[in-house]
């Protein structure tokens, strides 16, 4: 049974924001994201997460993009790391990220956008302890890994596009509703957390007691544009930061925070598009718009 995701049902799932509220009763997300040639795969992640609502955001980069962005936005506070002779993270700055966490204390992760060849997503992907949302280049990594290598904790969100969702599960891209269904499917029951696929009516699936599929309603031809992935994935971060924050960090919120980032993030693209054109419309543009989303949605 497929559900459609719809402006009530989103509304429903939406964080409260209490008038006595303080910047840490929402949440605090950590993007790990970027490379020299993919510089702004973590801008528009880290950027959409504040504009959805979280209290802090936290930027782990190589560190000699650190300056540029620190400077950019200003409002998220940048962790310069080690990196490769590449421009890649490197894998010993694992051992400083952990620590950073444990003095910072992120609720949520983002992990992949951008990172390229990084040696550091196998750690990342094995030994991080925190509910992470996996997309990009983590979701690559853990395909080449041929299924060895998957998140130990939980929960756990996945965000692949058909082409990533192919090559995880060594088959074919879906090319019909069938085949999209079945496959969202298949990665929720291996990975055991929230599975998105990607694309044209965007498919959120939940493993277990929730295993229904939901399809998205909003969204078109617009968010065809490189780095749409990366603003998606940090709405759905900074609403699961508010999510967990008032529910606690299970299946049921991320899945809530799925559904409703991924609503947000289709109607954000959308609003663009009615001045900026299906043509016209950036990341970046889609980014901007997640406000005028979110308050379309709740009033």
């Amino acid at each position: 049974m497929i559900k459609k995701i719809t402006r009530e049902e989103v509304r429903h799932l939406f964080p409260v924001r209490p008038l006595d509220a303080n910047k840490g009763s929402f949440g605090r997300v950590l993007v790990v994201a970027g490379s020299r040639t993919m510089c702004g795969a973590g801008f528009l992640c880290a950027k959409s997460a504040l504009l959805a609502g979280a209290g802090l955001v936290f930027w782990a980069l190589p560190k000699s993009m650190q300056p540029a962005f620190a400077a950019a936005l200003p409002e998220v506070i940048t962790l310069p790391l080690a990196e490769t002779e590449e421009g890649y993270l490197a894998a010993e700055a694992f051992d400083e990220l952990q620590s950073f966490c444990a003095d910072r204390k992120p609720s949520v992760a983002v992990v992949g956008p951008g990172m390229g060849a990084s040696p550091l997503l196998s750690r990342l992907l094995t030994e991080f302890n925190m509910p992470q949302i996996v997309d990009a280049d983590a979701l690559n990594f853990m395909a080449a890994e041929n299924g060895t290598v998957w998140p130990h904790n939980t929960p756990v969100i996945y965000t692949p596009h058909p082409g990533e969702m192919a090559w995880l599960l060594k088959t074919d891209i879906a090319r019909d509703a069938n085949a999209r269904l079945s496959q969202v499917r298949e990665l929720a029951r291996q990975t055991g957390g929230v599975c998105l696929l990607k694309g044209a009516g965007t498919l959120v699936c939940a493993e277990g007691e929730l295993s229904a599929v939901w399809q998205n309603t909003t969204g078109g031809p617009a968010l065809a544009k490189a780095g749409s992935g990366d603003v998606l994935s940090g709405v759905i971060a900074g609403l699961w930061a508010q999510l967990g924050a008032q529910n606690g960090f299970n299946l049921q919120s991320a899945l809530s925070a799925a559904l409703s980032g991924v609503y947000v993030h289709g109607l954000a693209g959308d609003l663009a598009a009615r001045t900026r054109t299906d043509y016209g419309v950036l990341a970046g543009d889609t980014a901007l718009h997640i406000p005028a989303a979110i308050k379309e949605i709740l009033h």
